[in-house]
């Protein structure tokens, strides 16, 4: 099979042939991937900003749809012909051993679930069955994108009617916790981005006001002048930066939420006032908006079908395979303004 190989740190992905191991091993399943998705954890990835990556050379992705193609010894919930949503976290089924594959004869290392790869070799209780009504180039979003954003509105904020949410960063997940946070008629939701085209997105996705903050020396005072002296019920950062991070804790309310999803690089750390954590402020990290999958996807997807769901606008670039490193660098510059689509199959 063709796949985009994680070889050096800050390099482009090596598009290369791949050898599939030879037999599934204990709630293994082979899926051969149609569609996959670009989150910036990968991008975090590719750049190294956890440190040494000791598993290089690896395959990527996590986020993608899929046709089973066999299953390995006791597996149970999904069986040869099922169209399936890849996703990492996890949901129900046997968490298998991650899969070796070979390249250039030599191992090549894969996670519980790989999407950069026109077959993969999946952990069981990383796959959800594709809900009725959802087309196979919608199903990826459910595999981070969407499941993320809704949750950290959902399981991580718990976000009441008519209350106050920044988000920080509208690019893919952003998005989706833009519209979640519409969805449940919070007021303000303010979206700030660096980019124009995303910002325009995020008014589209139910953002009410928009900021765009490069260069703005006096950021703070531009979020406080919507919610009001005392910041926001809410505020969510997306981008990892440490100073973003910062404004994020300082513009939340004493009795707010702080809630992170990007994740900083290492050794990069944040300086904040504690003495408000000793009353009611909340500071935590979100973990893909603690979702459950197989309670999450089908009930978003129900939302989908009914029209309650945007889904079909937050894909706003498709590629091949062999163009995924030009959807990267889209990504990084914020030219791509939604999620970029990977297809893996003619």
């Amino acid at each position: 099979m063709k796949a985009a190989i994680l070889n050096e740190l800050g390099k482009p992905l090596v598009i290369d042939e791949v050898e599939l191991p030879k037999k599934l091993s204990v709630g293994q399943v082979l899926v051969k991937v149609f569609f996959s998705g670009i989150c910036g954890s990968q991008i975090g990835e590719i750049n190294g900003v956890k440190g040494e990556d000791r598993f290089l050379p690896h395959l990527l992705g996590h986020e993608g749809s899929g046709e089973v193609i066999e299953t390995g010894p006791g597996v149970r919930f999904v069986k040869q012909g099922d169209k399936v949503i890849l996703h990492w976290r996890k949901g129900v089924g046997i968490d298998a051993v991650p899969p070796v594959y070979s390249w250039r004869g030599k191992r090549l290392n894969a996670g519980f679930v790989t999407t950069f790869n026109e077959f993969a070799v999946v952990s069981e209780n990383r796959l959800t069955k594709i809900p009725e009504g959802i087309p196979m180039d919608i199903a990826p979003l459910m595999g981070c994108a969407v499941t993320t954003g809704l949750g950290v509105i959902n399981n991580n904020a718990k976000v009441k009617i008519g209350e106050s949410v920044v988000i920080l960063g509208a690019g893919g997940v952003g998005l989706n916790i833009v519209q979640g946070a519409a969805m449940c008629s919070a007021y303000p939701v303010i979206a700030v981005d660096i980019h124009d085209n995303r910002l325009k997105m995020a008014s589209k996705f139910g953002a009410t006001h928009l900021i765009h903050s490069q260069g703005i020396t006096d950021l703070p005072d531009k979020i406080r002048e919507v919610t009001g002296p005392s910041g926001a019920d809410v505020v969510i950062d997306n981008t990892g930066n440490t100073d973003m991070i910062n404004l994020a804790y300082t513009l939340t309310k004493p009795d707010g939420r702080t809630i992170l999803v990007g994740v900083p690089q290492k050794g990069d750390h944040i300086s904040i006032y504690s003495l408000d954590l000793h009353f009611d402020k909340i500071l935590t990290g979100s973990h893909g908006g603690e979702t459950d999958p197989g309670r999450d996807i089908p009930r978003y997807a129900n939302l989908y079908r009914n029209g309650k769901l945007n889904l079909d606008d937050l894909i706003t670039d498709r590629f091949s395979l062999d163009e995924i490193n030009l959807a990267i660098e889209k990504m990084k510059t914020g030219e791509s303004s939604g999620r970029c689509l990977i297809q893996l199959q003619s």
